[in-house]
């Protein structure tokens, strides 16, 4: 549903439906060697592996008993010779395309923090656990702490990125560190309960049970003793606030000694905005919803001003480690004003227990829906749309933002039918030039081979999934199929789209172009000076006026037939339905979260004004 990929993902590798573990059992030992791409053997080939393999498959004789549409995915293709460098050509096989039958949700790996060689991650602890760098308890409900993944460090997350030392088991280079003494470790029987100062756990045990420091007292397990930090004597916490109080002295000379120049008048005076609560607004009806919360149709009171708002349960955020996220997305909607095809944000506000997001009421659907209703669109609609999400994210590309979840679901019509891409909370932003990403994230369907390979990737991720949208719009399935996400990533990796033969030759040329899985040669990612290497400048939108299009003065080929302001017709009606009210969160919990981590959420966009 609307505004609800990115809070409504999931876990990946997450459970499997019946259909899909019975439809996997069901087939033959043969089956699976002919197909040659097993567990084992599947993620991600080589090159001379996908040849050896793939030529087994043609040597190999199988025969098909699955009537669903799975058995479509194992029968065999045909065998499509590619260029290559090396003097054995490679083969890569065809993939049937799958028909677009229900929406698909985004995943996300879990989030990966590298300071000083550590790589923390949200943790849950199931006793009771003291953090590294300020010897406090590490309180909360659900993943209340980072640890570390190889050292096994346990700290809160406000005091992770304060760590003087390096993780002993990464690469990090440990001249860099500031301090570097070793601990002189003894083994040590302790008369009360006793916490280890680097994993945070107790020292379990009647006597003996660990190591003491004969300097500095620090207490650790025996299997820790290797992993400690060489900080003996160090305060780390002490050093911390004398550095800082440092850099707060100096800044403040600094501002001093500003103070002291030629004032110049400020070039505009910013107003006050109003900031905006609840009890604003009127709940009216449920446009969709997801793991993290709601969206609601709401109706700012005492006027006839209608919004999208949308509902993240402060609980779910915090459990996923996605506060991060949240403000992310946050500073890309208000970004999104700017121009003519982004989702338009008004204002941000949040309670003890939810964040709110107050946007415009895009009150056409989305692509999802009109492709479920339509089967597939005419090129000439398709051409229009695909043009107007180009010009999108041309726009994030140059502001150094990677989208990573462009979809269907993602692009919704407004009032008039001219698109607005949405829900900007995959988002990876400042990514110029060398910079790059690596986070495993996006909906399976539409990622990017580099993704899915674990490479560092940058905007090109987005021109995949760009190639895959404008497929399914106008040949209404996926390009890539698989009966779970294995073997989906497989295809994507490996396999070419099967083109209908009705695609002009314009559009197979550029869906060939986009889905090409070398990044570095895929169109739209090279340099844009170039008018051969500008997607703007391909065949299939010579028709595009440009500059007529970004000032919205091209007719769409389709608008709504909206009757009113809270027509609600182009969405699903399971949630339509629905009654109008937030999630409660339990009282325990509510009162456990940390709501230090959501200052600074509130904002009121100066750009767009609610009355």
């Amino acid at each position: 549903m609307i505004f609800t990929g990115a809070h409504g993902r999931r876990r990946a590798g997450n459970g499997q439906s019946n259909s899909q573990r019975n439809v996997r059992g069901s087939r033959s030992n043969a089956q699976e060697q002919a197909r040659g791409r097993n567990q084992s053997q599947r993620p991600y080939l080589s090159r001379d592996q996908q040849q050896l393999s793939l030529q087994s498959v043609v040597s190999s004789s199988s025969s098909s008993t699955n009537s669903s549409y799975y058995s479509a995915y194992s029968e065999h293709q045909p065998l499509v010779r590619t260029s290559s460098s090396s003097s054995v050509a490679t083969f890569v096989q065809k993939t049937k395309a799958r028909d677009i039958t229900k929406r698909r949700g985004a995943i996300k790996h879990q989030r990966t923090h590298e300071i000083n060689g550590h790589k923390f991650v949200a943790k849950f602890f199931r006793q009771p656990t003291f953090c590294a760098f300020c010897k406090e308890f590490l309180w909360g409900f659900g993943k209340q702490g980072y640890q570390c993944k190889t050292c096994q460090t346990a700290v809160h997350k406000k005091c992770h990125d304060k760590l003087l030392g390096t993780c002993s088991e990464s690469s990090f280079n440990s001249e860099s560190t500031i301090v570097n003494l070793p601990h002189r470790f003894r083994v040590y029987t302790f008369m009360s309960p006793t916490f280890c100062d680097h994993c945070g756990s107790l020292l379990y045990g009647f006597f003996r049970q660990g190591l003491k420091c004969e300097d500095c007292d620090v207490n650790c397990h025996k299997k820790c003793e290797k992993l400690a930090a060489n900080l003996c004597g160090v305060n780390q916490k002490l050093i911390v606030e004398a550095l800082s109080s440092v850099r707060r002295e100096t800044s403040y000379t600094y501002a001093q000694f500003q103070k002291t120049g030629k004032l110049t008048a400020p070039a505009t005076v910013i107003p006050r905005f109003r900031k905006y609560n609840v009890d604003d607004f009127h709940f009216l009806t449920v446009l969709g919803k997801g793991s993290f919360g709601k969206v609601f149709l709401a109706e700012l009171k005492n006027s006839d001003y209608y919004y999208a708002i949308k509902c993240l349960k402060k609980d779910v955020v915090l459990e996923d480690d996605d506060v991060d996220c949240t403000l992310i997305e946050r500073k890309v909607l208000a970004l999104g004003t700017k121009h003519p095809f982004l989702c338009h944000l008004f204002c941000t506000f949040q309670t003890d227990s939810h964040l709110f997001f107050v946007m415009e009421y895009l009150n056409g659907g989305d692509l999802m829906f009109h492709i479920q209703q339509s089967g597939r669109f005419p090129e000439a609609r398709a051409r229009f749309y695909a043009a107007e999400i180009v010009s999108g994210l041309k726009f994030l590309h140059r502001k150094g933002i990677v989208y990573r979840d462009l979809k269907l679901d993602n692009v919704l019509l407004d009032y008039d039918g001219h698109v607005r891409i949405a829900d900007f909370g995959m988002c990876k932003l400042e990514i110029y030039l060398d910079k790059l990403a690596d986070s495993f994230c996006g909906t399976p369907d539409y990622m990017a081979p580099e993704i899915i390979k674990g490479q560092k990737y940058n905007q090109a991720v987005d021109w995949w999934s760009f190639g895959v949208l404008v497929y399914e719009m106008l040949v209404g399935q996926s390009p890539f199929s698989g009966c779970d996400e294995d073997e989906l990533f497989w295809s994507i990796c490996n396999e070419i789209p099967w083109f209908p033969h009705y695609l002009s030759k314009e559009a197979l040329r550029l869906l060939q172009s986009l889905l090409e899985k070398d990044a570095s040669i895929r169109l739209g990612v090279l340099n844009t000076m170039d008018e051969e290497s500008d997607i703007k400048y391909h065949p299939f939108f010579n028709s595009i006026i440009w500059d007529k299009l970004e000032r919205r003065a091209v007719e769409p080929p389709f608008k709504p037939q909206v009757r009113h302001p809270l027509d609600t017709q182009y969405f699903d009606k399971q949630f339509t339905r629905e009654r109008a009210r937030l999630t409660p969160i339990d009282r325990n919990i509510l009162a456990s979260m940390d709501q230090a981590q959501f200052e600074g959420f509130t904002y009121t966009n100066p750009n767009n004004t609610l009355t």
